[in-house]
């Protein structure tokens, strides 16, 4: 087993250089790997999830990938950012939610996007919303605010000072970064969506979208498994439907929407059904 931290997605960076951090140690894995058949499997989480998709289709890679998994991913990165800037989903939503119930939901909704995703665009976007000599400044920011929002689900007591330290900190920024770091530590959504919304449509047709978009790219020949959590509100489970509808005939793919889930965590309580699909949904992939 091998754990792939890529220096960008571990400072909430999502970057083209993530998906061939991943293509290149999963090459590497394929060397070393003790099966038979020189297959391995991949498993990405949230933002990872799509990119790891991505990885696993490429020419070099697509033939040694026995599975890949992704878990609270992206089907389009444009699409994912314009929902955590606007609260809207993108799509033929109406054939999404047709969809879904093959996945096992019997509802998807979609909910107010959570201020930790959004300070995760706004992060990706500081280079194109301040002037280039505050981008540091006001990154360092936002990383604090992160690291503050991580501790708070691992270890609550350790979180507070983080984030009081981070309101201080906001008081020594410069305009307009001083505002937004304010939106930021006031998980102000409805304030910081609207700013970002344009400056993340603007970038739909980017270059770089192929190499972060699962939806955009050329798909493994490897099975695909899909796992969301239903009512996720950092990345929406209706990604998680978009891409499996978008890959009918192009791949092999089998997905769960689970209210067991949050964003990419096993952390609810739910009914014996729910338990059993996601039980399930583990031994198929477990056949590979």
């Amino acid at each position: 087993m091998l754990t792939v931290a890529t220096p960008d997605l571990q400072q909430f960076r999502i970057t083209p250089a993530s998906t061939d951090i991943i293509e290149d140690a999963a090459k590497w894995l394929v060397k070393e790997s003790p099966s038979s058949d020189g297959k391995i499997g991949m498993l990405g989480i949230s933002f990872s999830g799509g990119l790891s998709i991505v990885a696993a289709g490429r020419p070099e890679l697509r033939d040694h990938v026995a599975f890949v998994m992704s878990f609270g991913g992206h089907g389009d990165l444009a699409r994912a950012m314009h929902y955590l800037t606007t609260g809207e989903v993108l799509g033929d939503l109406a054939q999404a939610k047709k969809s879904s119930a093959v996945l096992g939901a019997d509802h998807v909704g979609v909910h107010p996007p959570h201020d930790y995703g959004l300070a995760v665009t706004l992060l990706n976007l500081a280079d194109r919303v301040v002037p280039p000599d505050q981008v540091a400044s006001l990154s360092k920011g936002i990383d604090g605010f992160l690291l503050a929002s991580s501790l708070a689900v691992t270890d609550p007591p350790k979180a507070i000072p983080v984030f009081e330290e981070m309101k201080v900190y906001q008081q020594t920024l410069p305009e307009p970064s001083k505002t937004y770091m304010q939106y930021v530590n006031d998980r102000a959504v409805d304030k910081l969506g609207p700013i970002l919304s344009p400056v993340a449509d603007a970038l739909k047709d980017h270059p770089a979208m192929p190499s972060l978009s699962p939806e955009r790219a050329t798909p493994p020949t490897a099975p695909i498994f899909l796992l969301h959590g239903v009512d996720d509100n950092v990345i929406p489970s209706m990604e998680t439907v978009l891409l499996a509808e978008h890959l009918k005939g192009k791949a092999r793919v089998e997905g769960l929407l689970s209210g067991l889930i949050t964003h990419a965590e096993v952390n609810r309580t739910a009914t014996s059904t729910e338990v059993w699909r996601l039980a399930k949904f583990w031994r198929d992939i477990m056949k590979y």
